[in-house]
């Protein structure tokens, strides 16, 4: 069961970050934080997002309201990219916004709009201002 989870969670998470940036993140993987890596990959990605009743692209567009809240904004301009590549649209990057503005407060709000202005553009999602 171990490695069912594991090989479906890395399938999934190749499939929303990028094969390129996981592969690296594993091969930079050693005894220490190894562990974590697999398990994080079994359970957040293999039973998570391996559970295919809730689509890719709702699950990334719940994960970036919840990733907000928590204030991890790496792992929201990580998972912003993943939402992309799940078929979230730019409008609706936009209202997910304003939800997050109006749940985890205007602060958060602005700083998302931050993150996600320099992301979307650099995706070439945007035209680039100033």
């Amino acid at each position: 069961m171990k490695d069912d989870l594991f090989e479906l969670g890395l399938q999934k998470r190749k499939e929303t970050l990028g094969k390129d940036y996981v592969e690296k993140n594993l091969e930079k993987a050693d005894s220490f934080n190894l562990p974590f890596q697999e398990a994080m990959t079994s359970w957040c990605w293999g039973f998570g997002w391996g559970d295919d009743t809730i689509d890719a692209k709702t699950r990334s567009m719940m994960n970036l309201t919840m990733i907000a809240a928590l204030g991890k904004m790496e792992e929201w301009e990580l998972h912003l990219k993943g939402a992309i590549s799940n078929g979230v649209t730019v409008d609706e990057v936009r209202s997910i916004l304003h939800v997050i503005a109006i749940y985890c407060g205007v602060p958060q709000g602005v700083e998302c709009f931050r993150i996600a202005r320099a992301t979307l553009t650099e995706l070439g999602l945007l035209e680039a201002k100033g």
